[in-house]
């Protein structure tokens, strides 16, 4: 469950970090009034914290990656 959830975040970090570099709109900043918001703060750092546990994906064997 955890391995989804951060998988999830790292998909929506991707997804926002693409709309920066293509349209020049950070979606995060623009729900939470702005990337200097508290809020939006706590999104960025739970993305990169969910980006570090997604490295441990290329450590683990198959087996554990196709359980459910």
């Amino acid at each position: 469950m955890l391995d989804k959830l951060a998988l999830l975040l790292v998909i929506v970090g991707g997804l926002n970090w693409g709309g920066v570099g293509i349209f020049q709109f950070d979606l995060v900043a623009w729900i939470c009034g702005g990337s200097d918001s508290i809020f939006a703060r706590i999104i960025y750092t739970l993305v990169a914290l969910a980006a570090v546990w997604c490295v441990t994906f290329f450590f683990r064997g198959n087996s554990v990656m196709n359980e459910e």
